[in-house]
Parts: structure tokens; sequence; C-alpha cells
């Protein structure tokens, strides 16, 4: 046997006990993450990858459109504004103003009825949905133990210290690295992985509740959990998309059903991945800018929705919602991976959708992007800024 041909049967021995390895371990989501993004062209998850995924439909009922302002497309966005989106990887920008649709842009082959990725927009979301679980009795406050619904953390020295509220204010202390671009990252495990619940469960405490602040998709799933247990022990609900639908898509008669992202056990991936089109989207913006009501209902507490945005320890965040509350004029926004955004300014009445491929590695989306995004809105509308 040649020197070659016994090179290539090592080199292959050493991959095939290198794949069983991380089949045995656990870690066969690795081979999932890299079918799905590398070998389909992408460095990271993508906006369309619902197709990738089992999901879960959130069913509307009654669709009704946003209706157009009267001055609907009449001053349009400048033309190095739309070449800067298009060539950031835009897919749609609307602008609503007094719950009208202002002004909407769509590019590079997406439309009013593109389903996308929310990303982790959808951590705004499930805490929607926690205000409306307290709302009902199903879970007792902000400040319940999460142990009332999760025992798997009572024997954890912090973890059995941690409150319901300390998961969406992304300061639990449950030991988490947010990495979307390594393979080898709990992240992308929370995201490829097969059973998300019995990972994060498994899961440990590194710092004291309330004394350390980190993003954490880990910490908005462990909160979909304790929602979820909540609400099916008290018969409410099956599933977070039946509460969803029920409680939100229905009522505020979505133009479309939604789809969620599940993994294998048929648990929704809630800190991300709800899937719906720029339209919808902007009707969550306006429920945030109406504290919660919709019409003659109110869906959401209001004082729950004034919690959301009120920072708590950092200026920037509050429950699960950013805070550019220092901002003139002040904004709040719901933000996902590569630069999801629905952006509510509550002192002109308007909300701000922009989704897309990607963005601008290079540019601090909370010190420029979205700033940028407000003064073009502004000025579209016909509001100078200061």
């Amino acid at each position: 046997m040649n020197i070659i041909k016994k090179g290539v049967i090592g080199l292959a021995t050493i991959l095939a006990v290198g794949v069983l390895a991380l089949l045995v371990t656990g870690h066969g989501f690795i081979f999932t993450s890299i079918q799905r993004t590398y070998l389909a062209g992408h460095t990271t998850a993508n906006i369309n990858d619902h197709t990738e995924f089992n999901v879960r439909a959130i069913k509307t009922s009654k669709p009704e459109q946003l209706p157009k302002h009267k001055k609907y497309n009449q001053k349009p966005l400048s033309n190095e504004f739309l070449q800067e989106l298009k060539t950031g990887g835009t897919a749609s920008f609307l602008i609503i103003k007094d719950g009208q649709v202002i002004s909407e842009n769509y590019f590079n082959g997406y439309d009013d009825r593109s389903k996308t990725n929310s990303f982790s927009m959808a951590k705004t979301v499930m805490t929607l949905l926690l205000g409306i679980a307290i709302d009902e009795g199903y879970v007792r406050d902000l400040n319940q133990s999460i142990v009332d619904f999760i025992p798997e953390f009572a024997n954890d020295p912090l973890g059995s210290k941690t409150t319901i509220a300390q998961f969406s204010l992304m300061n639990s202390g449950y030991e988490w690295d947010e990495n979307y671009y390594t393979p080898f990252s709990p992240t992308v495990e929370l995201y490829y992985g097969n059973n998300i619940e019995q990972f994060l469960l498994a899961g440990e405490f590194s710092e004291e509740p309330g004394a350390f602040w980190e993003y954490s998709s880990a910490s908005t799933q462990i909160m979909g959990i304790f929602v979820l247990r909540a609400i099916q022990k008290a018969g409410a609900a099956d599933t977070l998309s039946d509460y969803l639908s029920e409680k939100i898509w229905q009522p505020m008669r979505m133009n479309d059903d939604a789809l969620w992202h599940l993994d294998n056990s048929g648990m929704e991936l809630v800190y991300c991945c709800l899937n719906t089109n720029a339209r919808n989207f902007a009707k969550l913006g306006l429920l945030m800018l109406n504290r919660g009501r919709w019409g003659n209902q109110q869906l959401v507490p209001a004082d729950f929705v004034d919690e959301m945005i009120k920072p708590e320890g950092q200026k920037h965040y509050g429950l699960s919602t950013w805070l550019a509350l220092e901002h003139n004029p002040s904004y709040y926004w719901f933000s996902g991976h590569l630069g999801q955004y629905i952006i509510v300014v509550p002192e002109h009445n308007m909300v701000v959708v922009r989704l897309g491929e990607h963005m601008n590695p290079n540019e601090d989306f909370r010190t420029v992007t979205l700033p940028r995004y407000v003064t073009m809105a502004l000025e579209t509308i016909g509001t100078k800024t200061n």
C-alpha cells in the first residue's frame, strides 16, 4: 500500500472517529448547523430558514390590513438612503404614523407578504405573553420564583434564588455564551439542538441573580419554559403558539398566520424565530405604542407594558426591550440578529420596521444605525430632528 493511500485511509479514519465522537457526546447539532448555514452559503442563521425547521402555525382570524395614510408614499425616502438600504441587505422598511402606513419599501425580491425570521425580536413578544399570563393569574407576578414551575433549578444555590423577571431583564446569572458565528457555541446548540428544554435545564448559574447583566437567548427560552408550564397547568393552552394566537394574533387580526420554529421535541424557540411579514411586525410595535391596547381590547396590561420600557439596572434595556430614552426623541425597540428592528417613537406616534438579510457589521446599531433610521423616518413624515 503506497504512502498516499495510507494517508487517505488514515484521514478517513480520523474523520469517522471525529464524527462518531460528536454524535456520541450529543453534538450532532453541529452537522445540522453546518448544513443549514455554511453549506447553504451563509455564515450564520438566515431570515428565510423556516423551511429548514419543524414549525407550528400561529393562526390568525378575520385578517385585516393596516390602513394606508392619506400621505402614503407621497414623500419618498432619499435616493441615497434607499440605496443604502438596498445594498445593506434590507428586505423591508416601513414607517407607521398614527396607526397607518405612511411609507413602505421592499428590496431584494421581498414584498409585503414575505415571511421572514424575527430572530430576537421574539424575545419582546415572549415577554408580552408573560404579561398576559400574569394578568390572567397563571403566573403570580414578576417576582415569582423560577423554581415554582422549574424545580430543576431548586438545588442550584444561585438559580434557586432567581425570579421570572430576572430572565426577562437578562440578569438571572445563568451561565451562557451568546455567539452566533461558531458551530461549537451553546447558542448554536440552542438553535439546532434536538431538545432545548433538556439542554438548558441541565445548565447552571454562575453569577448572583440581579447583579450581572448579560444578554442571553437562554434566559428567554427558560422564561418560555416557565410560562408554558404555567399555562399548561392552568389548562389555558397546550402550546405557546396557541397562546400567542388566541391572545394576540387573532384579536389583532394579523393579515396572515405566522410560523414559530420548533426543536425536535415540539418546543417553540421562543427567544427567536417568529416568522411573519413586515406589516404584522409593525402591528406588534403599535401594540406596544398603544400600551397593550388594540381597538377596544386591552390585550396586555398597560402597566406591564410600562414596566417593559423602564430601565432596570441597565439604561439601555428593560423587560426584553431595548431602550434609547436619552435620545431626542426617545424611542425603544424590538431587536433581532442581522438587523431586524421594530422601533417605537411615542412622541411622534410612529413605528418603524426594518427587516433584512444582514446589517453593517462595522456600525454600532445602538449609536449609529437606529438613530439614523429614526431620523430618516421623521424626515419622511415631515418632522425635523433637532
